[in-house]
């Protein structure tokens, strides 16, 4: 959709961009600060291939007060976003014939990462009449003799479901008594809301030994143009992951990772005030969609996503999202690019514009669907 919204942008158009996941806020100034003052001080050259030595040894108090991992810097390998994680994960872990369990509505970029590697995707669907909670029996019927991973996204992208510690326990379990590698996919770890606590399955007894864990700054910094991520994992399977990632990118950007530092290190208080902002736009958008005729939204818990259903409206969730974009210059993304149980559905990022423009966008959204409900009733 961001091409299509972008071509309009081109010819004049004013397009609120609510497909894309990226936060509404500047990266705060003393991680510019830090990176600036890096490429000052001359660290422009070739660094750690791991990452630097310094930013693991933050990340590794991080992953230890905040996400309760056994983590040293040895367990830390420093990548160009998320993304490059997920991917040299997938390589150094799977094989051709593979099955990997992926809970629907997806992530969309997981899956073709995985099919690259020769693996096969199983989707399994989250629980809809519960808010797209974990269905232990769907899982459990899953399994086949090749399967060989579990992917978790948490908090969920893009229904917004903070799995509870019960849920993980629940997965945790299986994964030990059916020995399956679990990969989980934590960017919105501090975007939680309602008191919501975001829980590391891998902090889980005998879940430290089979779990790759992967996190970015992209999200909870605003810094998502820096592409820094990491994975963290045991040493035995992070060799592999590591030997993966130095022969794509060799190492990450050495003055970005000075301002990494200081986004672990430094004043936490920005973070809080974007998340804080983050759900005064969640709280919004969920009341606004809900109050449209034919539309239905759960309660996001966390990350910057809704996800309303809008099969009421007798259109399918492409040519939704189509008409939408063209006649209310208001871009979304349908819902059946997260899979079979995302037809119906639009995912909605409510982190990407400010709140002005969040109540400009539902005010468009909000007379398009006027519009169209008539016909439907």
């Amino acid at each position: 959709m961001y091409p299509r919204a972008a071509a309009l942008e081109r010819e004049g158009a004013d397009v609120i961009h609510l497909e894309v996941g990226r936060p509404a806020f500047d990266t705060p100034v003393d991680i510019k600060e830090a990176a600036k003052q890096a490429l000052d001080a001359g660290i422009v050259h070739y660094g750690d291939l791991q990452g630097t030595e310094r930013l693991r040894q933050a990340l590794a108090r991080k992953l230890s007060e905040f996400n309760g991992l056994p983590a040293g810097p040895e367990n830390v390998l420093v990548t160009t976003g998320l993304t490059q994680a997920s991917f040299a994960t997938f390589m150094a872990a799977l094989d051709p014939g593979d099955e990997v369990l992926v809970l629907e509505p997806r992530y969309p970029q997981h899956p073709p990462k995985i099919a690259l590697t020769g693996a096969t995707v199983v989707p399994v669907p989250l629980d809809p009449e519960r808010g797209y909670r974990v269905d232990p029996e769907r899982v459990e019927a899953a399994i086949t003799p090749r399967t060989k991973m579990l992917v978790l996204v948490n908090p969920a992208n893009p229904v917004g479901t903070v799995f509870t510690r019960d849920e993980l326990a629940v997965l945790a379990d299986i994964a030990i008594r059916r020995d399956l590698l679990v990969v989980t996919d934590e960017v919105y770890e501090y975007i939680t809301y309602d008191g919501r606590q975001h829980t590391s399955i891998a902090a889980l007894p005998g879940m430290w030994e089979r779990t790759v864990s992967l996190f970015a700054f992209t999200k909870a910094y605003a810094m998502d143009g820096w592409r820094l991520g990491y994975a963290v994992a045991p040493t035995e399977l992070l060799g592999d992951i590591h030997r993966i990632a130095m022969n794509e990118t060799t190492h990450p950007n050495v003055f970005a990772q000075e301002g990494a530092v200081a986004a672990v290190e430094g004043d936490q208080q920005p973070r809080h005030d974007m998340v804080a902002e983050d759900r005064r736009c969640r709280d919004l958008v969920y009341e606004r969609l809900n109050a449209m005729p034919g539309v239905r939204c759960h309660l996001p818990e966390g990350s910057i996503y809704a996800f309303p259903d809008v099969s009421g409206l007798g259109q399918p969730d492409p040519e939704f999202a189509e008409q939408l974009l063209h006649e209310a210059h208001v871009a979304t993304e349908p819902g059946s690019s997260y899979g079979a149980m995302g037809q119906g559905h639009l995912r909605v990022c409510f982190g990407s514009e400010p709140y002005a423009r969040l109540e400009e966008a539902m005010d468009r959204m909000a007379k398009y669907v006027q519009s169209v409900a008539p016909a439907h009733d």
